[in-house]
């Protein structure tokens, strides 16, 4: 019988495919850096999880290759981890890559690369949902459509780090 924030590990790296370590331990928000890695190291030794690239990710199977779209959208999830329950958050429909619930909203992050703005297009906007989009610039948010709903814009800088700065700017509307 696994414990409750195994069963955690296993849920995510299966619906999201291999994440960064440090993400996995950061997701287990309750529990200390040590006692997560503890976690972490015993799914290891009962081969549940594996080591990915040297162990920077972890995975499910250990030919699994992480996603680059949901890792920023793990990383920008983080940013709202004291206020989103662990198992609130799930896979989103394209373009958006993650979805999860705060306070009774739910929020898609949608992560664009440079020349990705018309998927904005692509998205189902309704009054109980709001977006955040995940851009490699924040000039790029100029030249996006938006949806009719609030919209936040985040960056993702990694300065060589290991866990990077995430950014939020919000939207100016013109009236």
């Amino acid at each position: 019988m696994l414990l409750q924030e195994e069963q955690h590990i296993i849920r995510w790296l299966t619906q999201y495919g291999a994440l960064a370590k440090a993400q996995v331990i950061r997701m287990l928000r309750d529990k200390t850096p040590k006692i997560a890695e503890k976690i972490v190291r015993n799914l290891k030794r009962e081969q549940m999880i594996f080591d990915i690239a040297g162990g920077y990710y972890l995975g499910v199977d250990s030919v699994c290759q992480p996603d680059q779209r949901i890792i920023l959208a793990v990383w920008v999830l983080l940013q709202f981890a004291d206020q989103v329950e662990p198992m609130a958050h799930y896979p989103a429909t394209y373009p958006s890559q993650l979805f999860f619930l705060k306070e009774g909203m739910g929020y898609e992050i949608v992560v664009l690369y440079d020349g990705e703005q018309h998927l904005a297009r692509l998205l189902q906007p309704r009054e109980d949902l709001r977006y955040i989009f995940v851009v490699p610039r924040i000039a790029m948010a100029q030249e996006i459509i938006l949806p009719d709903v609030p919209c936040l814009f985040a960056t993702v800088d990694y300065n060589g780090q290991e866990e990077p700065t995430v950014k939020f700017y919000t939207e100016e509307r013109e009236e």
